[in-house]
């Protein structure tokens, strides 16, 4: 073999050598990246806090209910800040569908915060609503 046959068999194989550690780095190392959980700090800084809102419930009670929504990045934040008027009214409309009864236990509390998630999700425009949390509940 001459010495340019050999000298491009040898740059092929380390270009294609590279070219395999970063597609493995991009696809495999990024995927692991994203998908792994936020940090506390990164969860409380992309959450908004509902004031405690009162309202009555459909058998005549009435709800003390607070939430804090945690979402998936600043942006998000920031429009679900903007849409406050429109998600108190989601809330108030959903808890006003409800008895006492329905929010009973945990299986009653994690109801509702799916429900709100879900109905919350179709108006957002900018990122997503990753939970809903019932930060206090009082029903009279």
């Amino acid at each position: 073999m001459n010495k340019t046959v050999r000298f491009l068999l040898i740059f092929m194989s380390v270009v294609i050598i590279a070219l395999s550690v970063g597609l493995y780095y991009f696809f495999i190392k990024g995927t692991e990246n994203a998908s792994a959980k936020p940090t506390v700090d990164k969860m409380v800084k992309n959450s908004v806090e509902i004031p405690e809102i009162t309202t009555n419930l459909l058998n005549g009670d009435y709800i003390r209910i607070s939430f804090t929504i945690q979402t998936d990045g600043k942006k998000a934040k920031e429009e679900l800040e903007k849409r406050n008027f429109q998600v108190e009214n989601v809330i108030i409309k959903k808890l006003s569908g409800l008895e006492a009864k329905d929010l009973e236990g945990t299986e009653g509390k994690v109801k509702l915060e799916n429900d709100l998630k879900e109905s919350l999700s179709e108006s957002m425009e900018e990122g997503k609503i990753i939970q809903v949390y019932i930060t206090s509940t009082i029903i009279q």
